[in-house]
């Protein structure tokens, strides 16, 4: 049950995070996108402890953070600009 609670989070957590940055990456990359990210925002924000964590309005946006961050250096390198 753990690892569908982090897919589907991922999947919402990607999709707003695409949203805020004006990017698609559908189902798929959506659900990677915040997977990535929440792992980025753990690291950053929780010192790595969000994975531990239960599913809060905290860790949902230390995970939203993460992956707006990951989308942010996505557009860095793949066109110049953070958009």
């Amino acid at each position: 049950m753990g690892i569908l609670i982090w897919l589907v989070t991922g999947a919402v957590v990607g999709a707003i995070a695409g949203m805020i940055m004006r990017e698609s990456f559908g189902l798929l990359g959506n659900v990677v996108i915040g997977l990535v990210g929440a792992f980025l925002g753990g690291a950053l924000f929780a010192h790595g402890d969000i994975n531990n964590s239960p599913l809060t309005i905290g860790t949902f946006s230390v995970s939203l953070i993460g992956a707006i961050v990951l989308l942010g250096l996505v557009n860095l390198f793949r066109r110049g600009s953070l958009r």
